[in-house]
């Protein structure tokens, strides 16, 4: 779903999970403004590129909205995944369809609350992070600079951002080296990996 696309009263969204345990799945989302869940097209190369980084790792879903990112994570084996949306509606989805998964807490936790306060009091260790908020509302680059400034990225620790295409260039720390990168008519995306060596 585009943000600005308007769906009929009372339609109900839907995303697949691509690979996996629960390859196939479709999971409902939220019928929220705004609310745009990464393509299935952008996912399938986003987790390619990670190919072999998520099987037991410590996952952040920042801006997690219909949790797409996660959920494909939990799918492919990943140890924990920590959900962060400011929205109420969108958390009580996330936690309608880790039960319907039957998702054990002890592998997923939902927080409500906003992104950047939440990198302020996070301390547990993680891998994986994914930053991909609503667009055209100029959060990447605070995020960014928020989580370079915390103490939670683990050792060669991943960063995936994705942002709307018109967006100018964001500056990145210079420990944080450009994997991957992709661009198509709506959307554009990077993957970097953390190195503390290099600081």
């Amino acid at each position: 779903m585009k943000r600005g696309t308007k769906k009929p009263t009372g339609a109900s969204g839907s995303f697949r999970i691509i690979s996996g345990q629960w390859r196939g799945r479709k999971l409902p989302v939220a019928d929220l403004p705004g609310l745009r869940p990464t393509t299935d097209r952008t996912r399938e190369t986003l987790f390619n590129w990670l190919m072999q980084d998520v099987r037991g790792a410590r996952c952040l879903d920042l801006f997690a909205g219909a949790g797409s990112l996660g959920f494909e994570c939990l799918s492919r084996g990943a140890q924990h995944v920590t959900f962060v949306d400011t929205n109420r509606v969108a958390c009580a989805q996330l936690h309608d369809n880790l039960k319907t998964l039957r998702v054990d807490k002890q592998f997923a936790t939902v927080i409500e609350g906003d992104a950047l306060s939440q990198l302020n009091t996070m301390q547990d260790s993680v891998d994986l992070v994914f930053i991909d908020p609503p667009f055209h509302q100029q959060l990447c680059q605070p995020c960014i600079e928020q989580l370079a400034q915390s103490s939670i990225l683990a050792p060669e620790a991943l960063v995936y951002v994705e942002h709307e295409a018109q967006l100018n260039s964001l500056a990145t720390p210079a420990h944080w080296h450009l994997l991957k990168q992709k661009r198509t008519q709506q959307v554009s995306y990077q993957l970097y990996l953390v190195n503390r060596n290099d600081t």
